[in-house]
């Protein structure tokens, strides 16, 4: 058993609890993303027994991270918002030249992976402009809106994998996030099952997916992993803060996760593809 995904778990189960923040860049940061891909992929095959010595431990760290922590976030992001957004901001903005040099931009990019960079972060941006839908927690499972919850947890899911793209913030553009925020924080058993299973398939089909891309075609999977980061900047940047002491701790948060990516991000990280 790889027993120090525990604490590897932990920060992706942290990270999925926030509207923004990739679960698959905090991977990136931690240098686990190509065995993640690979044992999640791995673990619905013949070989499954394999993979339980990495996925074990860290799953239990994402469960413990998202049952322990979500009143915990809750609070942060009511009442520290921008200090909040700003350490990940800081995390994600420190982990792009470790990114960079794992796919040796400088010798491997040409003009279209840098085009493809610009496209793909401008349209992520965008979205941070989209309105989230309006909708009251759902506290009771039908089955009506547990088709719904489903496939809200399968595109939640997809988006956890994908470096910059947040699933709690794709919950949150299909009205689901507080419904799901709700569950993990009162254990509303029925719910959180259809959602994880909605989880669990997104993970199987996004695996296979991006594995697939990241070894026929890496340097531009490199470039839209970029673009894919650079974009979730606008998305999560919380405004300029106010007043002298928010903006002092702001600072301090932005600095404080742009050291923690730096100190992960060691370069001696296997490569991926």
């Amino acid at each position: 058993m790889q027993w120090r995904n525990l604490y590897r778990g932990f920060f992706m189960g942290i990270s999925d609890l926030i509207p923004g923040v990739s679960g698959g860049t905090i991977a990136f940061i931690l240098g686990i993303y190509d065995e993640l891909l690979a044992s999640i992929s791995g673990f619905f095959s013949r070989n499954w027994k394999k993979q339980i010595g990495f996925l074990l431990p860290l799953g239990i760290g994402i469960v413990v991270a998202l049952l322990s922590l979500s009143r915990v976030i809750e609070y942060l992001l009511e009442n520290h918002h921008v200090p909040t957004q700003f350490f990940f901001l800081g995390l994600i903005i420190g982990v792009i030249p470790f990114i960079a040099k794992q796919a040796d931009a400088k010798k491997n990019f040409k003009a279209g992976h840098i085009l493809l960079i610009v496209v793909i972060g401008v349209l992520l941006a965008s979205t941070a402009f989209i309105k989230p839908l309006d909708s009251t927690p759902i506290t009771e499972l039908t089955s009506s809106n547990a088709i719904g919850l489903f496939f809200a947890g399968w595109a939640g899911s997809m988006a956890m994998l994908l470096p910059g793209i947040s699933g709690s913030f794709v919950l949150l553009l299909l009205g689901v996030y507080s419904t799901a925020i709700g569950a993990l924080s009162n254990l509303n058993l029925p719910i959180i099952a259809v959602i994880g299973a909605g989880v669990i398939v997104g993970f199987i089909v996004s695996s296979k997916v991006i594995s697939f891309l990241l070894s026929n075609f890496t340097y531009v999977t490199f470039a839209a992993i970029i673009g894919l980061i650079i974009g979730s900047i606008v998305v999560i940047f919380p405004g300029i803060p106010t007043g002298g002491a928010s903006i002092i701790i702001s600072i301090v948060t932005f600095v404080a996760g742009f050291i923690v990516a730096k100190l992960f991000s060691s370069p001696n990280k296997t490569s991926i593809g």
